[in-house]
């Protein structure tokens, strides 16, 4: 993990939050030997609690989707405050992801999806990750830095699949230009239909499993979200 990802040195035990107490439990738990990884990172600033609270009752379908092929494990990475970014170890289960995401309260603050690409890098260097997935609704960082940092991703082979609440016209186009740069894909969805999240969710997982074979197959099968990602993936 980015050292600035790092947590400061660990209280004594009586000073611990519930967070820290839980996200430590979770860092232990290793990853399985064969499975799909995926990084599933989400802005905490105080204006998603409603998609926080949608990708926590839906995150569940990422694991449901890849059942067959053999299953998936999920790091959670998330960002809020006054510059804290935090990710969990990688979880095997929907409820396992449920119960982290329980935990996290949204507060107010600026975006670092800076901090959450250092982090996927630093991962993805350690050991392969298929897929990483953003959401978000806004963009307050330099548009330059991020890119160079989804570069360095797309170097790596990590695909980025980046998925807007809301029309924000400064984030569309640093969130597409990032995923055209790892090799992945953006959409849009509107919390009035929490479906198409879903639907998304779960292609970008099955990506992170099966790759390009599985999401072919997906979008052969007509799944309408495997085909707007192979759309986009297929053009760069």
């Amino acid at each position: 993990m980015g050292d600035d990802l790092k947590k400061a040195p660990a209280p004594r035990p009586a000073e611990r939050s519930a967070v820290d107490a839980f996200l430590d439990k979770a860092r232990d738990v290793a990853p399985s030997c064969g499975r799909g990884r995926l990084i599933f990172a989400l802005d905490a600033t105080m204006s998603r609690q409603p998609t926080w609270d949608l990708a926590q009752s839906i995150q569940h379908d990422m694991f449901r989707t890849t059942a067959a092929q053999g299953g998936l494990d999920v790091q959670l990475v998330y960002f809020r405050g006054f510059r804290e970014c935090r990710a969990s170890g990688f979880v095997s289960q929907g409820a396992g992801l449920a119960a982290l995401m329980a935990r996290i309260s949204c507060q107010g603050g600026h975006t670092q999806i800076g901090r959450v690409l250092s982090h996927a890098l630093d991962e993805t260097r350690a050991q392969r990750v298929g897929a990483l997935v953003y959401i978000g609704d806004a963009m307050e960082e330099n548009a330059d830095h991020l890119c160079a940092l989804a570069g360095q991703l797309g170097l790596l082979g990590l695909k980025a699949f980046l998925f807007q609440e809301g029309a924000d016209p400064i984030a569309k186009g640093a969130f597409r230009e990032i995923a055209r740069l790892t090799g992945g894909a953006y959409a849009a969805f509107d919390l009035a239909a929490p479906r198409r999240l879903a639907e998304l969710l779960g292609a970008a997982a099955a990506y992170a499993v099966g790759g390009l074979p599985e999401l072919e197959k997906r979008a052969g099968q007509g799944e309408d979200a495997a085909r707007l990602l192979l759309s986009q993936m297929g053009s760069q």
